[in-house]
This record gives structure tokens, C-alpha cells and sequence, in this order.
């Protein structure tokens, strides 16, 4: 009995006893460390388009998948972008 359910366990392919939820998810890469050429740039509002959503707000670490160093770099890009009005505090 024991033995059978060791076996279940084991074997992946069974569906059953699978359970997408518990699936190992990939950590993201962050996109800055893994292209050294890409400088972040306060004034280049398409670049900083991909860390905000569609309402103006910044995407958190986990959407970005950004470090934190980087992330503190792309939080301050946005309020200097929107500062100089390169990027709108809020989409209507």
C-alpha cells in the first residue's frame, strides 16, 4: 500500500495527483542586469512604458520582474519622467 502510494507521488504524469497550483513557476529575469547595454533613461517615455500599467501607476517587482536596485532605479525614472511631463501621472 505504502509503496503504491510512493509510486503515485513520483509519477509526474499522472492526473490525478496533479495539481497546477503547486506548479514550480521560473523566476524572472531582471531585464536590466540581463542586458548590460540597456541604460535607463528618464527621458525615453517608450522605454518606461513597460513599467507602468495603463493607468500610470508603476508595475510592482513581481510584474516586472526587475531586482531591487534596478526597480528603485525604475521608480525614480517614472517620478522624473512624469515630473517633466515626458509621461502623464494618470491615463484617463
Amino acid at each position: 500500500m505504502a509503496d503504491k502510494k510512493n509510486n503515485k507521488r513520483n509519477n509526474r504524469n499522472n492526473d490525478e495527483d496533479y495539481n497546477p497550483k503547486f506548479r514550480k513557476v521560473r523566476k524572472k529575469v531582471c531585464p536590466l542586469c540581463a542586458d548590460k547595454n540597456l541604460v535607463l533613461d528618464y527621458k525615453n517615455a517608450e522605454q518606461l512604458r513597460k513599467f507602468i500599467n495603463d493607468k500610470g501607476k508603476i508595475l510592482p517587482r513581481r510584474a516586472t520582474g526587475a531586482c531591487a536596485i534596478h526597480q528603485r532605479d525604475i521608480t525614480l525614472a517614472v517620478k522624473r519622467a512624469r515630473q517633466i511631463a515626458v509621461i502623464p501621472y494618470a491615463q484617463d
